[in-house]
């Protein structure tokens, strides 16, 4: 490998919004994340919604129009 040309791999720990915590091999500290293995709804077998930025909310505030046309015909 070339030297002084790659950047460092340090040992750095990611942390979940669920407050789980763990560390890996990465070029980035301190690197955060949405959604994990252990909180994830694949592995946990729990029906979750994760809705980020309210798009469930714009969405139906988007099409709302549309449903209320729809039921005057």
């Amino acid at each position: 490998m070339k030297e002084k040309i790659h950047p460092k791999y340090v040992e750095t720990s990611i942390r979940c919004a669920c407050g789980n915590e763990f560390s890996v091999g990465s070029t980035r500290t301190g690197v955060s994340v949405e959604i994990c293995s252990k909180c994830h709804p694949f592995y946990t077998g729990k029906q979750k919604l994760v809705d980020t930025a309210g798009r469930i909310e714009r969405f139906r505030r988007k099409y709302a129009k549309f449903q209320d046309q729809t039921a005057k015909k």
